[in-house]
């Protein structure tokens, strides 16, 4: 697909699940890669400057163009002009769009001349743009125009190994950045990063890496640093029982009220001692002898 220097591809996937870094790799593999790779955010502009960010303007086009200035599509010339969140793209704009990419050409705001471009667009989305066509926000039209070859990217909770690969390359990333050793995946961590949930993807997995090296001592990477449960990740709600995973045990002895509060809690943060420790309040050797059913006064 890369090798064909003209045809237009739609990305899809969440938030953070590399987007960018595809539409970048698909441009420098092909033969446009020595022309530039031009980005812009749709979502980030507002749409009143958009359409001169887009496509350019004359000088007196509007109140404050004292000059002429031409846009990204005239920019990105002979390249690759990356669309991100074009599903934000005001509906207005789009069919100036359509006729940019149909005739390969465009005209700047306040001008009469048209003028050719030769720009492949990579158009990148986290919504789903056929809901968005029946819903009637996003142009049919335009959808199959920039539909040629669509491509999604899975979240990085269903990419299985993944999440561990990537991690390894992080780590060692990091590690050069910041002058320090770089240190192994141990076991917990790995069972940590394969349990997690990942909501903002990659981003989120370097993120939580970057913070677990700076906060681990140097040459460790400590679980508890990752910090995976935030507060945009609720914890489950404790079990009513009658599920496999029944209410602690009452009336019970206090070493097996207290050891099963150990195991509950170890439960829920799917097997991260640290992360259950930090949640009890308690040491980790502390939670350890909990585990092994050990109390305060033995």
């Amino acid at each position: 697909m890369a090798r064909h220097r003209d045809v237009t591809v739609l990305v899809g996937g969440e938030t953070g699940t590399g987007k960018e870094l595809l539409a970048r790799a698909i441009h420098y593999a092909g033969p446009r890669a020595a022309a530039p790779f031009v980005e812009i955010n749709c979502a980030a502009i507002p749409a009143t400057l958009l359409e001169s960010e887009l496509f350019g303007h004359e000088k007196g086009a509007f109140t404050g163009a004292v000059a002429a200035k031409p846009g990204l599509f005239e920019l990105a010339h002979g390249g690759t002009l990356f669309l991100d969140e074009i599903g934000h793209l005001p509906l207005e704009l789009q069919p100036k769009l359509l006729r940019a990419l149909q005739q390969r050409e465009i005209r700047r705001v306040g001008s009469t001349q048209v003028r050719p471009v030769d720009v492949r667009v990579i158009g990148a989305t986290h919504v789903d743009l056929r809901a968005a066509v029946r819903r009637g926000e996003f142009r049919e039209d335009l959808f199959y125009r920039l539909c040629v070859v669509e491509l999604v990217l899975p979240p990085l909770r269903e990419r299985g190994d993944d999440v561990e690969l990537l991690a390894e390359r992080f780590v060692q990333r990091l590690a050069a950045q910041y002058g320090m050793p770089a240190p192994p995946l141990g076991a917990e961590v790995r069972r940590a990063l394969r349990a997690a949930r990942w909501p903002g993807n990659i981003r989120e997995l370097r993120n939580a890496l970057e913070r677990a090296l700076v906060l681990s001592p140097p040459g460790t990477l400590d679980a508890g640093e990752l910090q995976l449960h935030g507060p945009l990740e609720a914890a489950a709600p404790a079990p009513a029982g009658g599920d496999g995973h029944a209410a602690l045990p009452f009336p019970a002895e206090l070493r097996v009220l207290v050891r099963a509060a150990a195991l509950r809690m170890l439960e829920l943060t799917k097997g991260n001692k640290s992360e259950a420790a930090r949640r009890l309040g308690i040491s980790r050797p502390r939670l350890q002898r909990l585990l092994d059913g050990q109390t305060d006064d033995d």
